[in-house]
C-alpha cells in the first residue's frame, strides 16, 4: 500500500445522493484519513440530458451535512484538475486518437434499432446479449458509406480473446472471460465518452490508487482492466464492497422506503448517528460497540470490514441509534437543530421563550428517534393547541379514571406553594385514596394533562405546564371524556 493513498468518490448528477452511494463515499473518505491520504471528489457530468446543477449542488450540500470533506474537487482544485468531466473532454479526445491508432478501437454505425434487433435475438438464442462485432471489420468504402448517409459512428473497444483477471483487495482474486462481454463502446456517436473510459482516464492522470465501490462495479473492472492494459497505464488496486439490501435482501430501492440522504435529513437525522449507522452496516466495531464517535471508526477503519455479503438496511435500527445521539446531544445546539421542524409544525420560534422551550426539549428528548418527533409532542405543552385524542378519550371513559381524575382536580385546587413538588404529592394522594397503581394511577392523568398515552415524563410535564393549565386541561377531560358504549 501507498503510504499515502489516493481515492475518490465520483458521483453523477442525475439524481439525489443514493444511501448505498453516501455509504461508497464514506468508505473512500475513510481510507484516506485512516492512512492520511487524499480524497477527490470528482463530478461524473457526461450525460448532458440528466446532468443537473441542482443535483450537484445537493450531492456536495449531503456531503457536507454529513461532513465528508475532500481534499481537492469542486471549490477545493488541485493539481489533477479540472474535477468535472465534461471539462475534461478534450483529454478523453487525445486518448481515443492514441487507441484509433493503436487499432485497439473501431468506428460502430449500428443504429439504435439494429443493436436491439441483436439483442433481442441473442435473448432468444438463449445467448448472453452483447455486441457480435458487425462493425469491426468494415472496409473503408462501406464506412464511408454509412458517413454519406449521415451516420455518426461511436467507438467500440476491441475486446480480443482472453481472461481478464486482478486481484480485489475485500473479494480476492476475479476472473472475467472477454467472450462473455463483447466489443464495448467508449465514445459515443455525439463525442461523449462513456463512464468507463472516461473513468480509467481520470483515474490514472488523477494518480488514484484505490478504487473503492460496490460490488455492482465489478463487471464494469473487467473492461476497465482492458483498457488500462491497451493505454499502457498502471491500473490501481481495486476493492468492491457490498451493497446495501431492503429487508427483502434486493437492491436497496424506493420500494422499500427512504432511500436517499435527503430523506433522512428531512425526517430528522442526525448526521453523526447517519454516519455512525453506515459504518456499522454490513460490519461491526470493536468490542462489539454499536454506538462509535467517528474518530474512533476512522481509526478502527480496514476494508476487509466493509464486507462481501450485502448489509441489510433497517431504519428501525437508524432511529434507535439516532435516537441515543439525540440523548447525548449538547442542549444548546439540540435547539437549533429541532427549530426547522418546530417551524415546519407550525410554531413561531422566535417569539418563543427560549428558557421555557429548553425545558420542553430537555422533557422531550428521551422520546425522540428523530428531530421530527419533535411535532408529534410539542403541541401537548401549548394550551391553545391541547385536544383529547381519541384514545385519550376513549380511557378517560373508564370509572376508575373519572375517580382519579376528580381526585387530581381536588388536590390541585388545595396546592399552594412550590408547584414543582406537588406531582409526587398527588401521585401518593390518589395512590392511597384508590389504592391503583401503575397503568391504572398514571395514564388517566397522562391523558388528561396531555391529551395522549404516550409522551415525556410526567413529573417534567407538570413541572413545565404549572398549576393552572393543569387544572383547566383536568377540567376540560372531565367535561368531554368520551363516555362508554352502552351507556
Amino acid at each position: 500500500m501507498p503510504e499515502k493513498p489516493r481515492v475518490r468518490f465520483a458521483p453523477s448528477p442525475t439524481g439525489e445522493l443514493h444511501v448505498g452511494n453516501a455509504r461508497t463515499a464514506l468508505f473512500n473518505w475513510l481510507f484516506a484519513r485512516h492512512y492520511g491520504g487524499t480524497f477527490i471528489l470528482r463530478i461524473e457530468d457526461t450525460d448532458r440530458e440528466r446532468t443537473s446543477k441542482k443535483f450537484e449542488d445537493a450531492i456536495i450540500d449531503d456531503l457536507t451535512w454529513l461532513s465528508i470533506d475532500w481534499d481537492e474537487g469542486p471549490e477545493k482544485d488541485g493539481a489533477f484538475g479540472p474535477y468535472h468531466q465534461f471539462e475534461r473532454l478534450d483529454i478523453y479526445r487525445d486518448y481515443l486518437h492514441e487507441l484509433i491508432a493503436k487499432e485497439r478501437v473501431y468506428p460502430c454505425y449500428c443504429t439504435d434499432e439494429e443493436l436491439e434487433e441483436e439483442r433481442a435475438n441473442l435473448i432468444a438464442m438463449r445467448r448472453m446479449p452483447r455486441y457480435m462485432g458487425k462493425c469491426r471489420n468494415l472496409s473503408a468504402i462501406r464506412r464511408k458509406e454509412f458517413e454519406t448517409k449521415g451516420r455518426k459512428p461511436a467507438y467500440r473497444f476491441n475486446v480480443g480473446k482472453e481472461i481478464i483477471e486482478f486481484k480485489d483487495l475485500i473479494r480476492g482474486n476475479m476472473s472475467f472471460d472477454s467472450e462473455s462481454i463483447g466489443d464495448f463502446i467508449i465514445v459515443r456517436s455525439n463525442g461523449i465518452p462513456a463512464y468507463n473510459f472516461a473513468v480509467v482516464i481520470d483515474d490514472y492522470l488523477m494518480k488514484v490508487s484505490h478504487v473503492i465501490r460496490g460490488e455492482d462495479h465489478l463487471s464494469n473492472t473487467a473492461l476497465q482492466m482492458l483498457l488500462y492494459q491497451a493505454l499502457e497505464f498502471t491500473p490501481p488496486l481495486f476493492a468492491h464492497h457490498s451493497l446495501i439490501l431492503g429487508k427483502d435482501r434486493s437492491k436497496l430501492s424506493k420500494r422499500h422506503g427512504s432511500v436517499t440522504v435527503r430523506e433522512f435529513r428531512e425526517k430528522g437525522f442526525l448526521p453523526e448517528a447517519f454516519l455512525n449507522y453506515m459504518s456499522l452496516l454490513g460490519s461491526s466495531f470493536s468490542g462489539g460497540k454499536e454506538v462509535c464517535p467517528m474518530e474512533e471508526i476512522m481509526q478502527d477503519f480496514t476494508l476487509e470490514r466493509a464486507g462481501k455479503s450485502g448489509a441489510i438496511f433497517d431504519e428501525h435500527k437508524l432511529q434507535w441509534l439516532n435516537g441515543i445521539y439525540i440523548r447525548n446531544y449538547d442542549p444548546g445546539k439540540l435547539m437549533e437543530l429541532l427549530k426547522p421542524f418546530m417551524i415546519e409544525a407550525g410554531y413561531d420560534y422566535e417569539s418563543l421563550d427560549k428558557t421555557w422551550l429548553s425545558h420542553i426539549v430537555e422533557a422531550l428528548r428521551d422520546n425522540m428517534t428523530s428531530l421530527s418527533d419533535v411535532g408529534n409532542y410539542i403541541d401537548m405543552f401549548f394550551d391553545d393547541r391541547y385536544e383529547l385524542s381519541h384514545d385519550a378519550r376513549s380511557l378517560l371513559a373508564e370509572d376508575e379514571a373519572m375517580e382519579v381524575l376528580h381526585l387530581v382536580r381536588d388536590i390541585l385546587e388545595r396546592s399552594k406553594g412550590n408547584f414543582k413538588d406537588v406531582y409526587d404529592g398527588v401521585i401518593a394522594a390518589v395512590r392511597r385514596e384508590t389504592g391503583l397503581k401503575g397503568r391504572k394511577l398514571f395514564m388517566p392523568i397522562r391523558a388528561a394533562v396531555t391529551g395522549k398515552l404516550t409522551g415525556p415524563e410526567l413529573d417534567r410535564i407538570f413541572a413545565i405546564l404549572g398549576r393552572e393549565s393543569i387544572l383547566k386541561r383536568v377540567d376540560t377531560a372531565i367535561q368531554n371524556a368520551e363516555p362508554r358504549s352502552g351507556t
